[in-house]
Order: structure tokens, then sequence, then C-alpha cells
């Protein structure tokens, strides 16, 4: 008896592929990730993975894009109009490590040989989320402090670069850690103590 088997679309099979290389990078780490590896997990011949991608660079290539893709689908603005600044800048740094914590494989991405030494294609492009993503911050750390919520002589661009920082950091603790803490919490738990550093502080003098 023969089967109705729909055969993928070169599309559909290129973004099978995709999606393997990030669940794999999750599981053993960017570094030991191999064509033959993925072609198991896909369940094709080596030979087939080549004729999606010629190079292994352009499978990270891929991955990059399909991370990117990803990460506009599910991480919505944080700038409403009944927000402050501050609600907005929370709501946005726990939106990014709600999307870290449903693709584990971005910590072990970013620090890996793979982006720093190998590919400067893959670096550069991760490279331009991250300043984009400041770029978002910054703009409700100005925001804030146009308002007078934040310190006058708070610098909007630094402040930024430390709330990625805090994402970053976090994450990759959390990465090292086997994810044995609750991300997002835990994020937000320091993002809290961090905007305090922000905001105006009383002077405690008295007249």
């Amino acid at each position: 008896m023969k089967t109705n088997r729909t055969r993928k679309t070169a599309q559909e099979r290129k973004l099978e592929i995709t999606d393997a290389a990030l669940r794999l990078s999750a599981d053993i780490g960017p570094d030991r990730l191999t064509t033959e590896r993925l072609a198991q997990e896909v369940g094709i011949s080596q030979p087939g993975i080549f004729r999606h991608f010629p190079t292994k660079a352009d499978i990270w290539q891929a991955v990059a894009h399909r991370i990117g893709q990803l990460f506009q689908e599910n991480a919505a603005p944080g700038d409403r109009s009944d927000a402050s600044p501050e609600d907005c800048l929370r709501k946005m740094v726990c939106d990014h490590l709600r999307f870290i914590r449903a693709n584990p494989a971005i910590p072990a991405i970013l620090f890996s040989r793979e982006l720093h030494a190998e590919n400067d294609e893959l670096r550069s492009f991760f490279a331009g989320m991250m300043i984009k993503r400041q770029s978002k911050f910054s703009e409700q750390i100005n925001a804030g402090i146009s308002l007078g919520l934040f310190d006058q002589a708070l610098n909007p661009e630094d402040a930024a670069a430390l709330v990625l920082a805090l994402i970053q950091g976090v994450a990759m603790r959390w990465s090292l850690n086997a994810r044995g803490f609750d991300l997002v919490d835990e994020g937000e738990r320091l993002f809290n103590i961090q905007i305090n550093a922000f905001r105006i502080r009383s002077t405690g003098r008295k007249s």
C-alpha cells in the first residue's frame, strides 16, 4: 500500500535544518555542532544538508536571521502610551529574558568560538541586534530623565549599556547553572535594584 508523503519544499527543509541547529546549540553547544549531527537530527543525509547550505557559515547565518525573526515575533514593544518609561523599560527587559528562556541556545551562541573567532558576519549580525536593543533602552531612559523620574546627570547611553549588560550577565549565569533558576524572576529582581540607581535621590539635607 502506498503512503501519501508530501515532499518538503526547499524553504521548509531549510527552516527545519535551521531550527534543528538552534535545538542542538542549546543541547550540545554550538562549538560541537557538526553537519553530520545536524543531518541525524533532521533525518536526512549529510550531503542533503549541503544541498541547502553550501557551507557551515551559511547555516549559522540562517540561524542568526531565524533568531532575529523569532525575536521580532515574540518581543512586543514596551513603549505603551499608558505606561511610564520605567514600566516600559521593565517590560522590555522581562520580554527579552522570556525570549532567551524560550530559546536557550542564544547565550551559548553569543559566547561561542563560532561567533567570536570564526564568523565575522554572525558576529556583526548579533552586534547589530544588541545596538538596536540598547537604543530602545536608551530612548526609555531619556524619556524618564525628561519627565523628572531619573537623575538629570544620568547618561542615557551608559545607563542603557548597563541594562543590556544585566540581561547578558544573568542569561550567561542561567546557562552556566544549567538553567537552574527562573531567568525572568532573577532578571527582574536585579533590574529593580539597578533602576533604583537611575532614580532621583534625595540629598537628605536639612535646612
